[in-house]
Formats: structure tokens, sequence, C-alpha cells
């Protein structure tokens, strides 16, 4: 008895991705079917990194297949393929960058810049490849937390190699300046200074470039949504009323300008005690999820107030590298997964399928 396409097709229906919550045949994740004989081979392809979950997926996918009658041998191959996604309009890609998260809030103090490391080396531990840009001119913080010294080089004498840590490409003017440098910089400045250390850094074939935005809705905020190709936007917050209320104002402004939320994430949710494990919610709580509902975006997930995470951090050594196999690191991973998903579910790019059309006079 031949198997069919369309049993292989029915059993691979049966198989729910987790992080889509739909199956590999209707997000035409299946690619390649190949039936001789007995014997059955298919691709899975993912469009977001999921090392940690691809060779569960294949077992899976094997497993199914081998159930159905008179199958013979069956192999699968899962793999990850990431691609552009739609920005805004009339605003073309960074070359070697294929997506661009900006990670903002409307209020200083939140985690912003540790959230947005950590995400970051999240996506990477996942398999993609990865870059982070400081944005944030006045006070940049990422040299500290990735722990990185020194200066960048540059082989033409105009543009920038990306630093690295931790297998991300990295840019900040904290790299440029000493660190006890204060940029006393007007607006027009500051906005040429993002401008340029986005575009004159020869990024490296990124999947996913993390911008860690400055706090507020100013100046470099409206630069990024106007001139920078943003994929979409995340919002750090607390559970905190005052820091809620500015997370809303940060949202409505990316929403103002065509930017899509992929989501909220609540920083310092809540606090365990180190001690007897007593837990409390000393910045408040559901202020995030409210607010998700409120604006019909998704909740991304919520981190603890934990002394590692600042130690950490402190240290140039974000949690998703220091402990990889905690409980924090798992958090952070998990939201950068989703964010991922988020983006792969949105229009593809396509604008470097169509030809440049070039008048001349002959």
């Amino acid at each position: 008895m031949s198997i069919s396409e369309l049993q292989v097709q029915t059993a691979l229906k049966e198989i729910t991705d987790p992080n889509t919550g739909k199956d590999f045949v209707s997000t035409r994740c299946a690619k390649n079917i190949k039936i001789e004989g007995a014997n059955i081979s298919v691709d899975i392809e993912l469009g977001y990194p999921a090392k940690s979950q691809i060779d569960g997926f294949r077992r899976q996918v094997i497993d199914k297949l081998k159930a159905i009658p008179g199958a013979g041998n069956v192999s699968a191959n899962v793999h990850s393929k990431v691609v552009s996604h739609t920005v805004q309009r009339g605003v073309k890609l960074i070359p070697n960058v294929k997506n661009v998260i900006a990670v903002a809030s409307g209020k200083g103090g939140v985690g912003k810049s540790t959230t947005a490391v950590n995400l970051a080396l999240g996506l990477a531990a996942e398999g993609a490849s990865v870059a982070i840009l400081d944005a944030d001119i006045y006070g940049p913080s990422q040299p500290q937390m990735l722990g990185i010294t020194g200066r960048p080089e540059s082989s033409d004498g105009k543009t920038l190699e990306p630093m690295e840590a931790y297998g991300l490409q990295a840019m900040s003017i904290g790299f440029l300046i000493d660190a006890e440098t204060p940029m006393v910089w007007r607006g027009p400045m500051v906005t040429q200074a993002l401008q340029q250390l986005l575009g004159d850094t020869r990024w490296r074939d990124v999947d996913y470039l993390v911008i860690d935005l400055p706090p507020g809705t100013g100046d470099i905020q409206l630069t990024l949504a106007q001139q920078v190709p943003v994929t979409g936007a995340v919002i750090v917050t607390t559970p905190q009323d005052i820091a809620l209320l500015d997370a809303r104002r940060g949202l409505k402004m990316f929403e103002k300008v065509g930017i899509p939320i992929l989501g909220i994430v609540e920083n310092m949710s809540i606090h365990i005690c180190s001690k007897c494990g007593h837990e409390e919610h000393i910045f408040g709580s559901g202020g995030g999820e409210k607010m998700c509902k409120d604006y019909e975006v998704e909740f991304l997930g919520a981190l603890p107030l934990d002394i590692n995470i600042r130690e950490q951090t402190d240290s140039g050594k974000p949690s998703v590298v220091a402990d990889p196999d905690g409980r924090v690191a798992e958090i952070y991973r998990g939201i950068a997964r989703r964010i991922a998903v988020k983006i792969a579910e949105k229009a593809k790019d396509m604008t470097a399928k169509f030809p440049n059309i070039v008048i001349q006079n002959t």
C-alpha cells in the first residue's frame, strides 16, 4: 500500500506548534514532502529562532509520520529561517539587517536597558544572529552591561566595525567617548549621532537588531519612528501607576507613527524575599496586564525584582549568559521567542524582490 502526500499532510496537521498555536501545514512550515515507496522525508521551516525546541519538534514529526500505516524510514529536517518583515511606509531597510526591534519605556528606571540586552541575548541563545544598538546618547549603558571595553575599529576610515560580546554585535556612543564625559548636545546633534551609529556601522548578516531607546518620547524616538525601519516595538514598564502612565504615552507615540507594538514586558513585577521566600508586589500588581487589555496588545511576560538580575547586569554578564539554566533566563528566552514569533507572523518585506527601474537617455 503506497503512502499519499495527503496522508502525510493530515498527520502533520495533528501537530500544534506551541509557539504559534497552529499546525505546520496551515502555517506553510512543512515543505519538500517526499515519498519514495514507504519512506517519507519532510522539511519543517520555522520563521523564528527556536534552537532549544528543534530536537523536540523533530521527534514529534518523526513519531507522527511513523504512525502512518505502512510507513518505513522517516526523516525530518527542522530548521529556522528568519526573513525581513514589513516596516513603516517609505522607510528603507538597513543593509544587512533583516528586522529592527525597538525596546522603549515612557519612563526611566524601569529596567529597559537590562530587558533589552537580555532579550537580545535570548534571541541569540535560540540561534539567531543578533545585534544591539544603544540609542541612549545621553546615558549609554550597554558597554558596561555587556562588559565591553575599548574602541571600535574602522577598516576604511568611514565606517565602524561593531564590537562583540556573547555572540552579539554591539554599537554605542559609549564605545567612542570616555565613561565620565557628559554629552552636552542639543536634539539635532543627538539624532544625527543616532543615524550615524546606525548607518555607519558595518552590521554583519543580522536577523534582529535590538535598539535600546532612551526613556521618553523626544527627538530620538521621533527620528527612529520617521527614518529607521522598525519592525515592531516592545514597551517595558513596572506595575506602578506612574510608570504605566508614561508607558501608555510611549505606546500611543508608536501607534501614531505606524509602528506596531509587539507587546509589553512588566519588569519588577514581584519581589521574593531571599531570606524567607515571602512574595510581595512592591510596585503594585496587574498594571501591565490591564494596560494590554486596554490597548489590545500582548502581555509578553513578567520579570521579578531580583537582586541577581541587577548584580549580573552590573558586572557585565547579563542573566541569560550568567545563569542560562535559571528561571530568569528562561523567562527572558520565552519573551524573546514570543517576540520573534510575532514578527514571523507579520507580512514579509518584498522590496528586495522587485527590480530597480533605471531610466537612462540612450
